[in-house]
């Protein structure tokens, strides 16, 4: 079987449920614990990891949690039908966004970093999606 899981580190997962859920249209699903929490809503499950800020990243070491403003190669966009609410729904939830609404021959998009320094973007398709690259 292949699928996929997202897993976001956050220092504090009760201050991330409570930013997920009301900035994005997502719910609890299962709570592990107060360390593990499960976030549905989206495609795939979302699920919040309490990772303190100065803890290790990895078994094989690589650096710190650093829960400032940071860059990673990868990171999340949520497609959204309206994204002039949606932006509004995440700044509301403490969002900080990071330029104005960019426009693109496939939508429209509007880039964030969420309180615990994570980027992510909400993009609102055109009809043709990015088939309009093409």
């Amino acid at each position: 079987m292949v699928g996929l899981l997202v897993n976001i580190d956050v220092p504090d997962v009760a201050a991330g449920v409570a930013f997920y859920t009301a900035a994005l249209p997502l719910h609890v699903g299962r709570r592990f614990d107060d360390d593990f929490v499960e976030l549905l809503g989206l495609p795939v499950p979302l699920y919040l990891l309490k990772g303190d800020a100065g803890s290790a990243i990895g078994p094989a070491g690589g650096g710190a949690r650093d829960y400032r403003r940071h860059w990673t190669p990868v990171h999340l966009d949520m497609v959204v039908d309206d994204l002039d609410a949606a932006v509004l729904r995440a700044e509301a939830a403490g969002a900080i966004r990071e330029r104005g609404i960019d426009t693109a021959p496939y939508g429209r998009i509007a880039t964030f970093a969420d309180p615990f320094g994570h980027g992510f973007c909400l993009l609102q398709f055109t009809e043709r999606g990015y088939d309009a690259l093409l």
